[in-house]
């Protein structure tokens, strides 16, 4: 099938790449040329696993490419929009771009005859589909309801393996308006085993949000337990071995830490609860997911400064990124930890193997080093924010303070954020 895709960013390029994968003649639309003549030359604008070989490998076939120009959308079967839902300071989410997008595309649809499709799969509050993307594109196209499909299919990719996702998800939904469209959409992932769950528009929004809410008010609660295991003395990465056996609960998202970040859970968790807020609903637990997390990285502060005395000394920060596998700092703990030190006076030097260039946008007045060797030379003391697998070596560390928010190590020196 012909697939054109809205959007460039870390849903758009993964899925687009991802479609050629299977099988598929696809086009990537963005509005920034530079980007777009970057990605047809073989270099992705974000760091993800398997992305940019992927990437090359169907510009060389011809069954991938990118273009700035709205004008081809219409020689396509099928059309997704994959453009960033950013988020107001309420936390409900800013749909500028996906307006931007779907009037645009509506234009340029308007010049098609017969039956098209569009899927929406950026992250969008439940009945944004519905209520705001199908009255748009009905008008801007010109067409009526018989002659565009429209559906629904939320994202599941987890950064640092969103190519593996993809191709091997744990389920597909599809939120569509009718047989034809669903089918149209399901015959996109023939090609890959997974279960296909239909749903309407709506719940299909719903299932992302409330995936992404469940599983950050997990770690929070895994947190909040880690935190009063380390005050009695207990390691709970030992719990959650005996908790994660209970079949009920399973061993997956019990790994307590310095906190949850990167673009999908808080803004979804903020999201759903402001859009429950202005339905008059309350958020109880929602609220308390959002607190913990953002206390959370401050505990690494406090176990050093516990330990030893922050102002005037030399801080090593290990790891930048949210998680390993990716050079994206949104919402990470590294933003926290690093202006809290710097607040408290102390010096910092840090490495990230991918997150560094970003870093320095936010924070260009600290020491940026090539190595993890190079940056614990000369420091104080150490802090592990993300667990890249470079940092597990106690080696590394000699006999300096280590406080460890991620379990990536264990030295003669040591600190624990939860055990």
């Amino acid at each position: 099938m012909k697939v054109s895709i809205i959007g460039t960013g870390y849903v758009g390029l993964v899925s687009g790449v991802c479609f050629a994968e299977l099988g598929h003649q696809v086009l990537c639309v963005d509005t920034v040329r530079e980007k777009v003549n970057r990605i047809n030359e073989g270099v992705s604008p974000i760091f993800e696993e398997g992305l940019e070989e992927l990437l090359r490998k169907h510009l060389r076939s011809g069954s991938f490419r990118a273009t700035a120009d709205y004008s081809e959308v219409p020689g396509t079967d099928i059309t997704f929009l994959c453009v960033g839902t950013p988020s107001h300071e309420d936390g409900s989410l800013d749909l500028k771009y996906l307006l931007k997008a779907t009037e645009d595309l509506g234009k340029a649809l308007a010049k098609k005859k017969g039956r098209h499709t569009v899927v929406v799969k950026s992250t969008v509050p439940p009945n944004t589909t519905r209520d705001v993307v199908r009255p748009l594109l009905l008008k801007t196209s010109g067409r009526s309801a018989e002659d565009m499909g429209l559906a629904m299919n939320p994202e599941f990719l987890k950064e640092g393996m969103a190519v593996q996702d993809f191709l091997n998800p744990d389920r597909v939904v599809i939120g569509a308006t009718d047989d034809r469209t669903y089918g149209e959409v399901a015959s996109l992932y023939e090609r890959i085993e997974a279960p296909v769950l239909r749903t309407d528009l709506s719940t299909a929004e719903m299932i992302k949000m409330a995936s992404n809410a469940f599983l950050a008010a997990r770690i929070s609660l895994v947190n909040e337990l880690g935190n009063l295991c380390k005050s009695l003395g207990l390691d709970f990465r030992e719990v959650a071995k005996g908790v994660g056996m209970d079949p009920r609960v399973g061993p997956l998202f019990l790994k307590a830490g310095c906190g949850f970040g990167g673009s999908c859970f808080p803004k979804d968790v903020k999201s759903i609860r402001a859009q429950a807020r202005s339905l008059g609903v309350r958020t109880d637990m929602l609220d308390a997911t959002l607190s913990v997390n953002e206390m959370q990285p401050r505990k690494v502060i406090e176990l050093l400064e516990k330990r030893t005395e922050v102002y005037g000394s030399t801080v090593a920060v290990l790891g930048l990124a949210f998680k390993p596998g990716t050079d994206d700092i949104r919402e990470a703990s590294s933003l926290t930890v690093v202006a809290e030190l710097l607040r408290k006076g102390a010096k910092v030097r840090t490495y990230d193997p991918q997150a560094m260039d970003n870093f320095r946008r936010e924070f260009p007045q600290i020491t940026y080093c090539a190595s993890a060797k190079e940056c614990l030379k000369g420091a104080d003391s150490a802090l592990i924010l993300t667990e890249w697998q470079e940092f597990s070596d106690p080696s590394l560390y000699g006999s300096m303070l280590v406080v460890d928010g991620r379990g990536v190590t264990k030295t003669n020196n040591y600190e624990g954020i939860c055990w």
